[in-house]
Formats: structure tokens, sequence, C-alpha cells
């Protein structure tokens, strides 16, 4: 315990993955000494929205830390089985326990930054996880050729700004859960993200839950509870 945290070191019992950092608020030190209480008790540690600088200044101390740039997550793990790999291919593609797999549906390319912060967290967390990019709905065609992947999913997550259709167009599809992530890209009338929050909320197809605007890490969270219920933490 700190002047600044207090760790919350049970919740790997109860929810099955510890506590992970917030980093967009933090200074690297506090993500630094964060972080070494969470590998000294449980072996990983994860930081979300942390900043280049703020990472470069955090592996300095960590060294073993990897940082994705594009969706500003750092991860490290020392566990007796880590996760491998420096890139999101490499991640996504490391040996896996896990039956069921979690399906990211990007819509468009500038949605990848939060895509790929909820395809890192499902897969961390300990799911199979599938990324696919650019299938949003102005080129319906590229949705509907990844019908028979979509259906192969036990949980779905659609990262989608502008209007945000691609969510309700993937639940009419799918008779699994699908997780909505609208985000901010978008011109003037999107509202930073907030006409695809409405839309995915107004959602005329079953079976769709939201998150907030730009939260891949909730949307990555609940897509491998769904996949991979809470067991006791390994």
């Amino acid at each position: 315990m700190s002047d600044y945290a207090n760790l919350d070191y049970d919740r790997a019992e109860r929810c099955g993955f510890p506590e992970v950092i917030y980093g967009a608020s933090k200074t690297p030190e506090q993500i630094c000494s964060i972080a070494q209480q969470l590998l000294e008790r449980h072996g990983i540690a994860i930081a979300t929205r942390v900043s280049e600088q703020a990472a470069r200044a955090v592996r300095a101390s960590i060294p073993d830390a990897r940082y994705f740039e594009r969706s500003g997550l750092l991860l490290a793990d020392r566990r007796e089985h880590p996760i491998e790999g420096d890139t999101l291919e490499a991640v996504l593609g490391c040996p896996h326990r896990a039956e069921g797999q979690v399906l990211v549906a990007c819509a468009g390319t500038s949605d990848m930054p939060i895509a790929e912060e909820a395809a890192l967290t499902a897969r961390v967390m300990g799911s199979r996880v599938r990324l696919l990019a650019d299938i949003g709905v102005a080129g319906v065609h590229r949705t509907l050729a990844h019908v028979d992947d979509l259906r192969q999913a036990r949980a779905i997550v659609v990262v989608a700004g502008m209007e945000g259709a691609l969510a309700s167009l993937v639940a009419g599809l799918v008779d699994v859960p699908v997780v909505g992530v609208p985000t901010s890209v978008g011109y003037g009338a999107s509202f930073g993200g907030v006409t695809a929050l409405l839309s995915m909320l107004n959602s005329c197809a079953g079976g769709v839950s939201v998150v907030n605007i730009d939260n891949g890490f909730g949307a990555g969270q609940i897509a491998h509870r769904v996949n991979c219920p809470p067991d006791r933490f390994e």
C-alpha cells in the first residue's frame, strides 16, 4: 500500500485475473511501482493507455516489459508459461489453453487501436483470439465474407466508429453475445463517439451489450469472461 495506490490482490481469486493498471493518468514511476508489486504477487502485470514516453521509463526499470504502441498496452509476464511475442500477431498466435474463441471485428483501420486493446486484453487473460480488421458496413460484402468466422466464435467484440452500424449487422448473423465498442472515430456529428454509442445502445438486434466509448479493455474482458468463465487464477 502506498499514498497513491491500494492494490486489490484478491481480484485474481474473485475475477480470474489480477488487477490491471490504468496508465493514462499515472506517472511512469507510479506505473512502474504498481507493476513491480503485481509481478511479485502474480507474475504478470498489464497497464493500459500508457504513453510512449511513460513506456520507455517503465521499461528502463522492467526490461522484460513489452509495449504495444498502437493500443498503448504494456505487458510483463513472468509466469511459468508466459505469453510470448512482441507484436499483436505473435501474441495472438501464442499457444493457449482456451477451447472457445473470442473474435474481435474491427470496422475500419482507424478503429484498430481500440480493437487491438480488446484483442490483447482477451488474449492475455487467457482466451483464444482472432482479429478481423476493416470489415465495416461501408463495404458490406467484407462483413458477409466472414460469416463463417463470426459463427465459430463464442463471444464477439465489434469495434466501430461513425454510425456504429456493424454491431447490429454482426449480431443479426450470430447466436452468441456481441459486445459493442463505439469509438471516437468520425466527423463532427459523430460527437466523439456519442453517435456510435447511441446507435449500438438502440440496436434492434438481440444479444448486443455496449461498453463506453473507446473502451477496448472493458470489451475484451467481458468477451473473455463469456468465453472462459472466471476460475482460480494460475
